[in-house]
């Protein structure tokens, strides 16, 4: 906010400087504006108290800043120019684009009611890719050229959606129609919905089905491990495979090629969520269903396992009103859960929240979420840019793969928006210098990141079978203990019949965070292009915990044991 009282406060200073108004109506004008949050620009309010008009303020500006006036009402603009913004854009910062610099494609010629609004400046540029060359012009000539050129462009694109919409109806009522005729295999019907009931019950998070030379074996991934439920004859194998494809909406005469689908089922009256991939392997194809609970990945905080101090951290990492926070961490390591936790808690009312993801994992109520479709050539970068059209608040990309993502992804943090993303990265410092790899300037990485978060999941030892032993040479060694006098107990696995977690000698999972603050001492060390090691150290002189302490303290607490420190952590272990 305080970014557009300064601009406005600008345009005000100009204005008395002109001659235009007085110090007082100047003072008056931004009094109303801040007690009667009408939203309206400094210029408006100052015509409303008629204390001046369009024309001056135009004459002003063009005079003072030496730039010259248009009238679009003269002028046609070109349909190359009219496809690069979306009207809501124009409309919000009172601009229009007009033409391209016959000089220099690059340089876009754009009609602005106020020509020192820096932000708008920036997002036209970030969202076109060029540069801007200003002029000035009335608001309400700018807003009559917006219904010009824009309004029949709204109407068309409703009754092609209108028309797009029917046809996909019709094609849902051919499927439906094509599975109710299917439904006679009631056993494989049945088959399938025990494998599905069974591995809710056991709490997995996916299931494999995978054909061998006689038999299918069917494994269940559970609190990250995969464990083998069942084996069936290969003779079920095809008329399972086309069962799935029916319910995940896939294509059952294809098999030659890897295909991708979604389908729900109910479980104990819960509705889960399905995402099925589907990969031709030597001896047919191999299904990985993964299980996600629809409420399941927006939980409370808390339930995510942070510690207070963390929270603390985390909590304060999230109220910046823009910049950029990444979460890092290796595929399963709950990435996604404490992205979607940190968007439900930033969801309120007056907030536009718009996400980009590969593939879209829940659905939040309230949040715009976009799924990329390469083969449509909605790509992450592609995506981002419509996405910088659709006047967000905070916006979610599901991963940063490549240098125009991130460039994005930068750029439009330091332009005012929230950006959250994920990095397949080992810790924390490593996630900056991985964004110097991928191209990005070190000014514009120290500029953006607010904070980094790496994280893990580690299992927690079941609380019905394991057991309390003290702790010998080799654990001692990996939980950092050196003290040959000091007493270590530490839990380990219990025995193979444990009802409730079913032999694993685990029971659930719980994060372990290494929470890294952006202070004014990283931002120097990032700007001078510092490898991963000195800023890990620069962090941890301000109280960081690396991935490893915190999974050290859950072991020495008995929630984990040292065996999963070592599986969590090992690449710190030398």
């Amino acid at each position: 906010m305080a970014m557009g009282f300064g601009r406005k406060k600008r345009l005000g200073d100009l204005l008395v400087d002109a001659g235009v108004i007085t110090q007082d109506q100047l003072a008056e004008a931004l009094r109303i504006q801040k007690t009667e949050k009408t939203g309206d620009r400094l210029g408006e309010v100052l015509i409303d108290l008629n204390f001046t008009n369009e024309k001056q303020i135009m004459k002003a500006l063009r005079e003072q800043l030496k730039i010259e006036s248009i009238d679009l009402s003269t002028i046609r603009i070109p349909e190359d120019v009219t496809k690069l913004l979306e009207e809501s854009v124009l409309r919000k910062y009172s601009l229009v684009p007009f033409a391209f610099n016959e000089k220099n494609p690059n340089l876009l010629k754009v009609a602005m009611s106020d020509p020192l609004d820096i932000r708008a400046m920036d997002d036209i540029s970030i969202i076109t890719g060029l540069q801007i060359d200003r002029y000035v012009a009335t608001p309400s000539d700018i807003a009559a050229t917006i219904d010009r050129y824009y309004g029949n462009a709204e109407a068309l694109r409703v009754a092609e959606q209108y028309t797009r919409e029917r046809e996909e109806q019709e094609k849902a009522k051919a499927a439906e129609a094509a599975e109710e005729s299917n439904v006679q295999d009631a056993p494989i019907v049945k088959l399938l919905g025990q494998i599905i009931d069974q591995a809710v019950h056991k709490r997995a998070s996916d299931i494999h089905i995978e054909p061998m030379e006689n038999q299918v074996r069917i494994r269940f991934r559970v609190d990250g491990v995969l464990h083998e439920a069942m084996r069936h004859d290969i003779s079920l194998h095809p008329a399972l495979i086309a069962r799935i494809k029916i319910v995940s909406g896939l294509d059952i005469s294809e098999k030659r090629r890897p295909q991708d689908g979604r389908a729900t089922s109910i479980v104990d009256r819960q509705e889960y969520d399905i995402r099925v991939s589907i990969l031709p392997t030597v001896y047919g194809e191999k299904v990985v269903m993964r299980l996600a609970q629809k409420k399941a990945l927006t939980m409370d905080k808390r339930d995510l396992g942070f510690p207070d101090e963390a929270l603390a951290k985390f909590d304060h990492i999230l109220s910046h009103p823009n910049g950029l926070i990444l979460v890092t961490g290796p595929t399963g390591s709950g990435k996604s859960t404490t992205l979607y936790t940190a968007l439900s808690e930033l969801n309120v009312e007056g907030v536009n929240i718009i996400t980009v993801e590969d593939p879209v994992e829940a659905n939040l109520n309230g949040i715009n979420q976009v799924q990329v479709n390469e083969k449509a050539g909605l790509t992450f970068s592609s995506a981002l840019r419509s996405i910088l059209r659709q006047d967000p608040d905070i916006i979610m990309i599901g991963e940063i793969r490549d240098q125009e993502t991130a460039e994005i992804a930068v750029k439009a943090s330091i332009t005012g928006h929230l950006v959250v993303s994920t990095l397949h990265t080992n810790s924390s410092a490593n996630t900056i210098t991985r964004l110097a790899d991928m191209g990005v300037e070190n000014y514009l990485i120290a500029d953006s990141v607010v904070g980094v978060i790496a994280q893990r999941l580690v299992r927690r030892v079941c609380p019905a079978c394991s057991i309390v032993k003290e702790a010998d040479e080799e654990e001692r060694k990996t939980l950092g203990i050196s003290d040959a006098g000091k007493r270590v107990l530490v839990r380990h696995p219990g025995h193979k019949e444990c009802v409730r977690c079913g032999g694993t000698g685990y029971f659930g999972r719980i994060g372990i965070y290494e929470i890294m603050p952006i202070n004014a001492e990283l931002r120097q060390a990032i700007n001078r292009g510092e490898n991963a090691d000195v800023l890990e150290q620069i962090a941890l002189k301000y109280g960081m915990k690396t991935l490893r302490m915190n999974a050290i303290e859950y072991a020495l607490q008995g929630i984990t044991t040292v065996e999963e420190v070592r599986r969590v952590a090992y690449e710190e272990d030398g």
